[in-house]
Parts: C-alpha cells; structure tokens; sequence
C-alpha cells in the first residue's frame, strides 16, 4: 500500500455507507489521507479548511467492499457496517483507520486488541449486537382497523436495517409497520417484500401509540390479554428489578404493552394456599381434601 503524498483533507458524504466506502476509495485514489470524514447535513469545517465534497458512486463502492475481502473476513466487514450503523460520533475516520491498518497489514488485524482502534470496532459492533437483540424481542405491534400491525421504536443505534430479516420471516402472513421515531423511517411489509420509508416530520407519528381510532376494535383486548399473561406469568418472590432492568432497559417500557398502566387490576390465580410453616401449600384438587 503506497503512502499518502498529497494534502489531507477534508472529505464530506451523503451520509450513506455507499457514500463513506465511495470516500474510502477516494482517499486512496488521490493519495490523500482525510483530516475529517463528514456527512454533508453536519459539516463542520475549520477556519481554513475547504470541504472535499465526494459524489457516491455504487459501482466504486461495490468494487471497494469487494477489495476489502482481501484484508479481512465476511465477519470483519460486517463489523465495520455495524459500525457505521452505530451512529458513533468518530465513526467514519474509525473505519477508515480500520480499513487503513488491515490493508497496510500483513495479517489478519480482527483479534490484535492492542490497538485502540480493533477494541472500538469490536465494541461497538457487539454494542450494536446487543440493540439488535433487544428490538427483536422488545417490539410490541398494534393492530388498524385496515389489518396493518404497526410499532413504534426508538433505539439508541440505528438497527432497522438489521432486523428486517427477523421480521419479515417471522411475520411473513402480516402487513406491518415499524417505524423509527428517532429516525423518521421505518420498515413496510406488504406480503410481498420488506421496504425503506420515509417519513416527513409533518406525518411522522408523534406518541408510542397511534390514534384510538384508527385502531381494531379488539386492540384494547389485545393488550389486556397480553398483560394478564405476563402478570401471571409473573413470579413476585423472585423479584429482581435490578437485573430485570439490566436485561430490559427502562427506555424501552414506554413501547412495551406489559409496562403501560393496568386498566383492569391483576388478580393471582386461585391456585395457592398461604404458606404453612414456611413452605408453600398447593390447593388439593376437589374430592381429594
């Protein structure tokens, strides 16, 4: 890998990952290493410094992810997207400094944690991991009066795109909605397949829930069944809220039908005794007592 002889720069994109790995390219191209690496909606340059503005280019981008599986493995790129998904504020010159110390390498770099910069990707990338995971099993639908099933999130990174597999199989004989409210897009399945929209900040939904009425008739059933089964299934002597918010943080409960106040009050099934001599009774079946 030649070194850079011309002027730093700095460089500014769309804002897309095509348009960062278009970046990528550029920098090696003209041999010129990035002072900043910016999207074009926050740039914010220095008192003389002149913006390089680099047009995304598919077909650059492409020919750069498919060089990059040259100096690193499927599981390495796939780290350096989830990166960039992160919304990480040192996310594009993090990449490129990966990319830079893997191409410049004789080795495989995806396990040399000396290097500050291989702990920040991995970091992140199991940071990221781990959001993916929790909207997966966090994500509560509500259904319209036209059969749409729609959910309102709002994640710390953004993982629409790594979820939409999960729940277009999963949910493949439903139309949904899962809208970013942070982001203002969401994912839209048809039957037929799984788009990217868009959202004016006009039309955007404003509260976790929609509109009483334009909601099934049978929605508000819906969410009492669904917090009578997570009551009962409940376990109070084991109570550990530490831990339980450990595994479902609390920013996550206002779009969570179990964490929105009761409308009709939980009653445990009859089916204990109270505690005789420290253990606990089970009720005898009738007949047997």
């Amino acid at each position: 890998m030649p070194p850079f002889t011309g002027p730093p720069q700095d460089y500014t994109y769309d804002g897309t990952f095509e348009g960062l790995l278009t970046v990528l390219f550029t920098v090696y191209d003209r041999k010129a290493s990035p002072n900043s690496i910016q999207p074009e909606a926050r740039v914010q340059g220095g008192l003389f410094a002149a913006p390089a503005p680099v047009e995304t280019s598919e077909a650059l981008a492409a020919r750069v992810w498919e060089g990059l599986a040259n100096s690193m493995d499927a599981e390495a790129r796939t780290r350096l997207y989830h990166v960039f998904l992160s919304e990480d504020a040192d996310r594009e010159m993090l990449i490129f400094r990966y990319v830079d110390l893997a191409l410049r390498a004789d080795r495989d770099i995806a396990e040399n944690y000396a290097n500050a910069d291989v702990r920040r990707v991995q970091r992140l990338a199991q940071m990221m991991f781990r959001e993916k995971h929790r909207m997966e099993a966090f994500v509560r639908f509500e259904k319209t009066q036209d059969e749409l099933f729609h959910a309102t999130i709002e994640p710390d990174m953004d993982v629409l795109p790594l979820i939409a597999a999960h729940f277009t199989t999963r949910y493949a004989d439903q139309r949904w909605l899962i809208y970013d409210r942070r982001r203002h897009y969401g994912l839209y399945y048809d039957l037929t397949r799984t788009d990217v929209v868009q959202f004016e900040t006009a039309t955007a939904p404003k509260a976790s829930g929609l509109s009483a009425t334009v909601l099934d008739e049978r929605e508000p059933l819906f969410k009492v069944l669904w917090q009578a089964y997570f009551d009962h299934v409940n376990i109070p002597e084991r109570k550990n809220l530490k831990l339980h918010r450990r595994h479902m943080p609390l920013r996550y409960w206002k779009y969570l039908s179990e964490k929105q106040p009761r409308e009709t009050r939980f009653a445990p099934i009859p089916n204990k005794q109270p505690p005789r001599n420290g253990g606990l009774q089970l009720r005898a079946p009738e007949g047997e007592e």
